[in-house]
Parts: C-alpha cells; sequence; structure tokens
C-alpha cells in the first residue's frame, strides 16, 4: 500500500489578500471654499485607511475644476475606470453620487459595469454600498436627484444669459479683432481697425481669402494674440462678422438641454437676438451687406467635392509645424506645407510629391513585413518586462498626494492671510510662488507614474502591428489606403529629402526621398 502524507489547508487568513482600494473625489468650481473641500476630501481618504487591517488605499483620483456634467471631460474618472477594468482595484469610495455622477445613464452604466467585474462602490453620503445592493432602483432614484440639481443649476444659468440677450446687457466674453476692452468699455483698436478696414475692401476688389491672408502674412501684420499667421478661416471670420457694423447677433450657438451637454449651431431651433449698439462702428451696413452677398455669390459658384484624401491630416511639417495640404502643380499631386504656400519666405520646406509619399509607405511597408520579427517582437518583450518592473516597484502614488493637497492647503491659508491684511503682497508672491513650484514637481513625478498605463496602449498597438503583418502573404505593390490608415499615424516632413513615419506604438521610421520631387 502506498504511503500517504496529508497536506493541510492553508489557513484562510494567510492567504487572504487586502482590498485594494481607490477614492475618488471632485469639485466643480475653483471657487475658494470647493478648493478647500477638494483638499479636505483628499486628506480624509489618505487617512481613514492608514491603521486599516483590511482594506489599503492605492490611489486618489481627484478631478479639480472642471465640469460634472460630461463624463469626457474627468480625465482622473477615466482613470480610474481605466484601472478598474485592468485589475488594480477592488473597492472605490466616493462622498456622494453626485460626485461619482451627474446623470443617471452614466451612473447605472459604470455601477454595472464595474459591479459586473467584482469591484463594488460605497456612495458615503447615500449610505449606499453596492456590495450589498440588491435593487439597482436604489442607484436609479439618487442618480436623478442629481441629474435634476445639475440641470437646475444649468438651466439657472442659461436662463440669466438668455434674459441679458433679452434686455441687450448681455457682455460678450471675447472681443473680435479689431476692438479692446478698457475699464470695462469696449474700444477701438485704431491699429487694428485699419487692417479690418483693408480686408473688407480687398474682398469687395476682387480677392480672394486665401490671396488675403497670403498677403498679410507676406506683409507680417499682426494677428493680435495670435501671432503673424493669418488663414483662409480667420478671414472669413472677419468678412461675416456682424459685429463690425455696431450691431450683436446673440445665440449664434446653443447648449442642448438634454444629457450630454453638446453645442450646436443655431439654424433656427431657437430665438436669436439682434442687440443694436453693442460695439463701436468699424463697417458701414452698406459695405458688410456688399460683402455679405460676394460671399454667398462666391460659394454659390464654386464647387466643394468633400473628398478627403488618404494624406489629409497626416503630414506635418518639421520645420513649422504646420499641417500639409493638398495642391495640383502642373497637373501632379503635391502636398504643401500650409505656411510655405502663404508666403514661402516663411517655411523653407518645398511640396513634396504624393506619388513620392506612396511609394516611401510601400518600401516601409515591406521592409517591416520583413524584419517585424526581428523589429517588433523584442519591442514587444522589452516594453512588457518595463511594465513588470515598473508595477514590481514601490510606487509612493499616495504620499504624492498628500504632498500636494498639503501644499494647496498652505496656498489657500496665504490667499486667507493676504486678504485680512496680515501678510504684504510681496511676502504672499514669494511664498505662493515656492508652492506653486513644488506642487509642479510633485505633479510632473506623478504623471511619470500615472501615465505609465501608456505602456499599455503601446502594447496593444505592437501586437496589433505584429499581427497584421503574419496575416500579410505577400508584399504591397501599390498603395494601399486601408493599410496606411491603419499603420501610420503620422508623417513629418524632415527635410526635401526625408520623411519621417510615425507608426503606431510610438514607432519611428526615416525614409529616404531619392530625388527632388519638388
Amino acid at each position: 500500500m502506498s504511503a500517504v502524507t496529508v497536506i493541510h489547508p492553508i489557513k484562510t487568513e494567510e492567504i487572504s489578500k487586502m482590498i485594494r482600494c481607490a477614492a475618488y473625489c471632485r469639485v466643480s468650481s475653483d471657487s475658494e471654499d470647493q478648493l478647500n473641500s477638494f483638499m479636505a476630501q483628499t486628506r480624509y481618504y489618505s487617512r481613514i485607511f492608514e491603521d486599516s487591517e483590511t482594506e489599503i488605499l492605492v490611489d486618489i483620483y481627484a478631478d479639480e475644476g472642471v465640469t460634472g456634467t460630461r463624463e469626457d471631460k474627468r480625465e482622473e474618472f477615466q482613470r480610474m475606470i481605466n484601472d478598474c477594468r485592468k485589475g488594480k482595484i477592488d473597492r472605490i469610495y466616493t462622498k456622494s453620487i453626485s460626485r461619482f455622477a451627474r446623470n443617471t445613464r452614466d451612473c447605472l452604466k459604470n455601477v454595472r459595469e464595474l459591479k459586473s467585474i467584482g469591484i463594488t462602490i460605497c456612495f458615503e453620503k447615500e449610505k449606499i454600498d453596492t456590495a450589498n445592493m440588491t435593487d439597482e432602483m436604489i442607484i436609479t432614484i439618487m442618480g436623478g436627484l442629481a441629474q435634476e440639481e445639475s440641470v437646475s443649476i444649468s438651466q439657472n444659468m442659461r436662463w440669466s444669459i438668455k434674459k441679458r440677450m433679452e434686455n441687450g446687457t448681455f457682455n460678450p466674453a471675447y472681443l473680435p479683432y479689431g476692438y479692446n476692452r478698457v475699464h470695462g468699455k469696449i474700444v477701438i483698436n485704431e491699429a487694428e481697425s485699419s487692417i479690418v478696414k483693408c480686408i473688407f475692401l480687398q474682398y469687395i476688389s476682387g480677392n480672394g481669402m486665401e490671396s488675403i491672408a497670403k498677403e498679410l502674412n507676406t506683409t507680417q501684420i499682426d494677428k493680435g494674440e495670435k501671432g503673424y499667421i493669418w488663414c483662409k478661416n480667420t478671414i472669413r471670420y472677419i468678412l461675416m462678422n456682424e459685429k463690425y457694423t455696431g450691431k450683436s447677433i446673440f445665440r449664434k450657438f446653443y447648449t442642448t438641454d438634454n444629457f450630454p451637454y453638446k453645442q450646436k449651431e443655431n439654424k433656427g431651433e431657437l430665438e436669436q437676438y439682434l442687440v443694436q449698439d453693442t460695439m463701436p462702428v468699424i463697417i458701414s451696413e452698406e459695405i458688410f451687406a456688399t460683402v455679405q452677398k460676394l460671399i454667398a455669390e462666391r460659394k454659390e459658384n464654386c464647387k466643394f467635392s468633400g473628398k478627403v484624401y488618404p494624406l489629409s491630416g497626416k503630414i506635418k511639417c518639421g520645420k513649422c509645424g504646420c499641417s500639409f495640404k493638398r495642391k495640383m502643380i502642373n497637373k501632379r499631386v503635391f502636398w504643401t506645407c500650409s505656411k510655405h504656400n502663404l508666403n514661402a519666405s516663411d517655411c523653407e520646406i518645398k511640396p513634396i510629391s504624393q506619388e513620392m509619399v506612396y511609394s516611401l509607405f510601400i518600401k516601409l511597408h515591406n521592409n517591416l513585413q520583413h524584419n517585424y520579427k526581428q523589429i517588433l517582437v523584442p519591442l514587444q518583450t522589452a516594453v512588457q518586462d518595463l511594465k513588470s518592473r515598473r508595477y514590481n516597484g514601490n510606487f509612493t502614488v499616495i504620499e504624492i498626494h498628500k504632498e500636494i493637497a498639503k501644499h494647496r492647503e498652505h496656498t489657500h491659508v496665504l490667499a486667507r492671510l493676504k486678504t485680512k491684511g496680515f501678510l504684504d503682497n510681496a511676502k504672499y508672491l514669494e511664498q505662493t510662488t515656492e508652492f506653486a513650484a513644488k506642487i509642479n514637481k510633485l505633479q510632473t513625478e506623478l504623471k511619470k507614474i500615472t501615465r505609465s498605463d501608456d505602456e499599455d496602449e503601446t502594447l496593444e498597438q505592437i501586437e496589433m502591428l505584429i499581427d497584421y503583418f503574419e496575416k500579410c502573404e505577400n508584399p504591397i505593390t501599390e498603395f494601399d489606403e486601408s493599410a496606411f490608415e491603419n499603420i501610420v499615424d503620422k508623417i513629418v516632413v524632415i527635410n526635401q529629402s526625408e520623411l519621417e513615419f510615425h507608426v503606431i506604438g510610438g514607432l519611428k521610421f526615416i525614409e529616404k526621398i531619392q530625388h527632388n520631387m519638388s
């Protein structure tokens, strides 16, 4: 009979894991009281887990000074959800449902998804714990209350703006080129207004918008805060802006009533308000009307294909950073730097032929197909190793959050001391500058840690490339639009003889142009 050795079971407490908890905080404005609330939440969550024997705080996700009505605007919230999907979190703590979600749909969507992957949420104010939840109607009701509160605030703000538009007291936040605000009053900027008048007269004389922009760039006419680059859209905006006649049309755009809020052009869905004498007059109504008629006529005569080409938006200038635009030269298709096209002396990069770009992509594609095992597979392994080493390290995310909260609290205290007259302006500026520098340094360090998740996306893209080339049977002999779209993020024109292809996964390959096609 064979000898039998009994292997005793390991006690549950020996194999049990600490529950990995995350805290989510949010304030919806940058007022001092709510900033203090933000710091209080950060301190609160960093302390309550210090002595816990069953739970450990792995991270604090805090959105500050952003809208709560749009989930895609909350970067920290999105980072938390992504970490949940990656298995880094077991439980989430948050102050209330209104902090977690501002509408029923998003609340239910996230609660259901997190519950499906075993992650529970504790809403402290409402005393709701999804670990014990048997009826999602509770979440629906609370989410509905939070949504109603958000809608109420939004409606009150829009009502206030609408009333000011109706009675003519609405004050626009941004002024068109040609105006300044001095001591609360709108006044004409004489230098800029002369340029506005010149633009209107040139257009009436037969010059097109693009040629007007090109001339302004050639003579380096200052376009206010945006520097010296004028473009067709800037000229169109000036030519179609009724404010130069002294009148203002309010509510050209509006925000939708339903979640998620979106801004749309008002094409007659809602009332608009034409208010007289809102601005000093730069352009007479007769000249403005003449220009509007010319714009309509020229638009009618033009034929726009609306076609988007494979290289559209993909090519960038390595010298000035501008995008390249498609252009026909001697019946051949070229792509040219927008800045060079307006004024050749502003950027030395000359046009490159589409034929050459296609040819170089084919070369790049086939080289990668032939060598992907030597290039992509080792890179995939290296990124995986780096990720493993990074997550095996001892990160101090919580400590960094604590330090940031502490410095922000000090800054807030300094502001209160200055307001009450206990601190002079010079000392206030000196100390707040010091704390701001410390916060920036800590936030930079935090980004290095929290953004390490970019490696996950890089790995996915490298795996996509490997999978693509494994399925390729033969080299391509002509330009493949689908392959180009899936592989190339962008192309940077370094000079007239070199193109830098940016491939998904963060890879860059320089291909040399064999002969001048400009």
